[in-house]
């Protein structure tokens, strides 16, 4: 595959993923308007907190009449999983400072996933920045039009909306956990899916994706090789150096 050919099938997925995810965004507008937010405070929430799940979370609280404060540390609890994909994308991405704030604020998962899926770097940042891009777009124009028509759009969940959200994530991570030599992979994958469905009627919304991540620190740290033994030194060792220079200055190292 070209560089080009690499560019495209990058925005290919950045698309297919963006129309999906934007899609789901009518939930959060319909959710947001019956848990009591007027829409200008609902079309805020979306464009300035753009995380899904700390989105959901904070309607949540808001809904079950919970006070302002605990609605904003939910929100915050399950916006940290975000800064996690910092290190992952930086590399990538290699911003300047003006444009670095535009890259934290659409450093999301799904940007995330197609970014890090391409082998190629220049297609890892046009995956990136399409997805990034395309789904605050569609998110914050579907939230909106959610909290337009409220509880006439009954639950968004009979239209398969969160489906379609979850099967484009899935499709980009399947690769990664399929085929010869992914055994590791596989089991890591398989542990963070126990974990996340056992945790989800304990916890509130977003928390199990944190507990499922926990299995891929664990297993990171306990498949982490030991650490190799230093370099030797650049200066030759003490017992070989002469006790004198020739002049009988300092000495030198020997050859």
């Amino acid at each position: 595959m070209t560089s080009d050919d690499a560019r495209r099938a990058a925005v290919r997925q950045a698309v297919s993923v963006s129309v999906a995810t934007g899609l789901y965004g009518v939930s959060f507008g319909a959710l947001g308007v019956a848990a009591g937010l007027t829409i200008p405070q609902t079309v805020a929430l979306s464009l300035l907190m753009f995380s899904g799940g700390s989105q959901f979370a904070f309607v949540g609280v808001v809904a079950g009449g919970g006070a302002a404060g605990a609605a904003i540390a939910t929100a915050g609890l399950l916006g940290v999983r975000n800064a996690l994909y910092g290190p992952l994308v930086t590399p990538i991405l290699r911003v300047g400072a003006r444009l670095r704030p535009v890259a934290a604020q659409l450093t999301i998962d799904e940007s995330t996933a197609v970014g890090t899926a391409q082998r190629d770097r220049d297609a890892g940042r046009v995956g990136f920045w399409w997805t990034g891009v395309g789904v605050y777009v569609l998110w914050n124009a579907f939230s909106f039009a959610g909290a337009l028509v409220g509880d006439a759009l009954g639950d968004p969940r009979r239209y398969g909306l969160d489906a379609a959200a979850a099967a484009a994530f899935l499709g980009l991570v399947w690769p990664r956990v399929t085929g010869p030599g992914k055994g590791l992979a596989q089991l890591v994958a398989l542990g963070a899916v126990l974990v996340a469905l056992a945790s989800t009627p304990f916890v509130p919304a977003g928390v199990p994706v944190l507990l499922a991540a926990l299995v891929a620190i664990v297993a990171g740290l306990v498949t982490r090789p030991p650490a190799t033994e230093p370099p030797p030194p650049l200066l030759a060792p003490d017992h070989l150096l002469a006790p004198d220079g020739p002049s009988g200055g300092a000495p030198e190292a020997t050859p």
